[in-house]
Protein backbone atom coordinates (compact mmCIF):
# COMPACT_ATOMS: atom_id res chain seq x y z
CA UNK A 1 0.00 0.00 0.00
CA UNK A 2 0.96 3.22 -1.18
CA UNK A 3 0.58 6.55 0.69
CA UNK A 4 0.56 9.78 -1.96
CA UNK A 5 1.84 12.91 -0.85
CA UNK A 6 0.29 16.00 -1.84
CA UNK A 7 3.01 17.13 -4.52
CA UNK A 8 2.37 13.79 -5.76
CA UNK A 9 -1.29 13.64 -5.75
CA UNK A 10 -0.43 17.36 -7.44
CA UNK A 11 1.53 16.32 -10.00
CA UNK A 12 -0.95 13.74 -10.88
CA UNK A 13 -3.79 16.08 -11.16
CA UNK A 14 -1.92 17.93 -13.23
CA UNK A 15 -2.13 15.52 -15.98
CA UNK A 16 -5.10 13.84 -15.30
CA UNK A 17 -8.00 16.88 -15.03
CA UNK A 18 -6.82 18.41 -18.60
CA UNK A 19 -7.70 15.10 -19.86
CA UNK A 20 -11.51 16.12 -18.94
CA UNK A 21 -11.67 19.02 -21.18
CA UNK A 22 -11.94 18.85 -25.17
CA UNK A 23 -13.94 15.87 -25.62
CA UNK A 24 -11.02 13.31 -26.12
CA UNK A 25 -12.62 10.08 -24.02
CA UNK A 26 -9.89 8.09 -25.30
CA UNK A 27 -7.33 10.19 -24.07
CA UNK A 28 -9.34 10.37 -20.47
CA UNK A 29 -9.47 7.02 -20.17
CA UNK A 30 -5.76 6.12 -20.68
CA UNK A 31 -5.47 7.15 -17.01
CA UNK A 32 -7.50 4.40 -16.06
CA UNK A 33 -6.53 0.33 -15.41
CA UNK A 34 -8.82 -2.31 -17.69
CA UNK A 35 -10.85 -3.17 -14.63
CA UNK A 36 -11.50 0.40 -13.22
CA UNK A 37 -14.59 1.20 -11.49
CA UNK A 38 -15.89 4.76 -11.75
CA UNK A 39 -19.31 6.64 -10.55
CA UNK A 40 -20.82 10.04 -10.20
CA UNK A 41 -23.87 11.52 -9.45
CA UNK A 42 -24.82 10.58 -12.89
CA UNK A 43 -24.45 6.83 -12.68
CA UNK A 44 -24.45 5.89 -9.12
CA UNK A 45 -24.32 2.50 -9.62
CA UNK A 46 -21.31 3.19 -11.43
CA UNK A 47 -19.51 1.14 -14.38
CA UNK A 48 -17.03 -0.98 -13.88
CA UNK A 49 -13.98 -1.60 -16.90
CA UNK A 50 -12.49 0.37 -19.81
CA UNK A 51 -15.42 -0.71 -22.54
CA UNK A 52 -17.63 0.76 -20.06
CA UNK A 53 -15.99 3.72 -19.03
CA UNK A 54 -15.27 4.38 -22.61
CA UNK A 55 -18.74 4.24 -23.49
CA UNK A 56 -19.53 6.80 -20.42
CA UNK A 57 -16.82 9.29 -20.95
CA UNK A 58 -17.55 9.44 -24.68
CA UNK A 59 -21.73 10.56 -23.79
CA UNK A 60 -20.23 12.49 -20.92
CA UNK A 61 -17.41 14.70 -22.86
CA UNK A 62 -19.56 15.15 -26.14
CA UNK A 63 -21.93 16.74 -23.48
CA UNK A 64 -19.51 18.65 -22.02
CA UNK A 65 -16.72 19.64 -24.20
CA UNK A 66 -15.98 22.96 -23.28
CA UNK A 67 -16.12 22.70 -19.06
CA UNK A 68 -12.70 22.97 -17.31
CA UNK A 69 -11.89 20.83 -14.35
CA UNK A 70 -8.53 21.98 -12.05
CA UNK A 71 -7.32 20.76 -8.68
CA UNK A 72 -8.07 22.92 -5.40
CA UNK A 73 -6.28 20.40 -3.41
CA UNK A 74 -5.12 16.77 -3.15
CA UNK A 75 -5.35 15.02 0.53
CA UNK A 76 -3.33 11.79 0.79
CA UNK A 77 -4.76 8.54 0.94
CA UNK A 78 -4.06 4.56 0.87
CA UNK A 79 -2.83 4.03 -2.75
CA UNK A 80 -4.12 7.67 -4.26
CA UNK A 81 -5.78 10.81 -2.75
CA UNK A 82 -9.17 12.66 -2.11
CA UNK A 83 -9.02 15.15 -4.94
CA UNK A 84 -11.34 17.96 -4.22
CA UNK A 85 -11.84 19.95 -7.57
CA UNK A 86 -13.09 22.93 -9.43
CA UNK A 87 -15.22 22.08 -12.51
CA UNK A 88 -16.32 24.97 -14.55
CA UNK A 89 -19.28 24.40 -16.27
CA UNK A 90 -20.73 25.93 -19.15
CA UNK A 91 -24.33 25.62 -19.34
CA UNK A 92 -25.73 27.75 -22.59
CA UNK A 93 -25.03 31.07 -21.51
CA UNK A 94 -24.03 30.83 -17.70
CA UNK A 95 -20.74 28.82 -16.54
CA UNK A 96 -21.42 27.10 -13.04
CA UNK A 97 -18.61 26.96 -10.56
CA UNK A 98 -18.75 23.75 -8.72
CA UNK A 99 -16.60 22.35 -5.90
CA UNK A 100 -16.39 18.79 -5.16
CA UNK A 101 -14.62 15.89 -4.19
CA UNK A 102 -13.53 12.41 -5.92
CA UNK A 103 -11.77 9.63 -4.77
CA UNK A 104 -8.90 8.59 -6.54
CA UNK A 105 -6.98 5.26 -6.27
CA UNK A 106 -4.18 3.66 -8.33
CA UNK A 107 -3.08 0.38 -9.43
CA UNK A 108 0.77 -0.48 -8.85
CA UNK A 109 0.84 0.61 -12.64
CA UNK A 110 -0.06 4.16 -11.66
CA UNK A 111 -3.48 3.80 -13.17
CA UNK A 112 -6.52 5.02 -11.97
CA UNK A 113 -8.05 1.64 -10.82
CA UNK A 114 -10.97 3.55 -8.83
CA UNK A 115 -13.01 7.28 -9.01
CA UNK A 116 -15.93 8.35 -7.37
CA UNK A 117 -16.54 11.18 -7.57
CA UNK A 118 -19.22 13.37 -5.34
CA UNK A 119 -20.99 16.61 -5.55
CA UNK A 120 -24.03 18.22 -5.44
CA UNK A 121 -25.41 18.67 -8.94
CA UNK A 122 -29.05 20.48 -7.91
CA UNK A 123 -27.58 24.45 -9.73
CA UNK A 124 -26.79 22.01 -12.77
CA UNK A 125 -29.90 20.38 -12.96
CA UNK A 126 -31.35 23.90 -12.87
CA UNK A 127 -29.17 25.25 -15.26
CA UNK A 128 -29.65 22.63 -17.89
CA UNK A 129 -33.82 22.33 -17.23
CA UNK A 130 -33.28 26.20 -18.25
CA UNK A 131 -31.70 25.92 -21.22
CA UNK A 132 -33.58 22.88 -22.65
CA UNK A 133 -37.10 24.85 -21.77
CA UNK A 134 -35.47 27.57 -23.71
CA UNK A 135 -34.50 25.43 -26.80
CA UNK A 136 -37.91 23.10 -26.43
CA UNK A 137 -40.24 24.05 -29.73
CA UNK A 138 -43.00 27.05 -29.28
CA UNK A 139 -46.09 25.85 -29.19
Amino acid sequence: MKYFTAIEAKQFAEKWLPAWSGNNPELLVSFYSEGAFYLDPGVPDGVKGKAELLAHFRKLLANNPNWVWSQIEGIPLADGFLNKWLAKIPVGSVTLEIVGVCLVQLDGAGKIRRNEVYFDRTELLVEIAKLRQQNAPKK
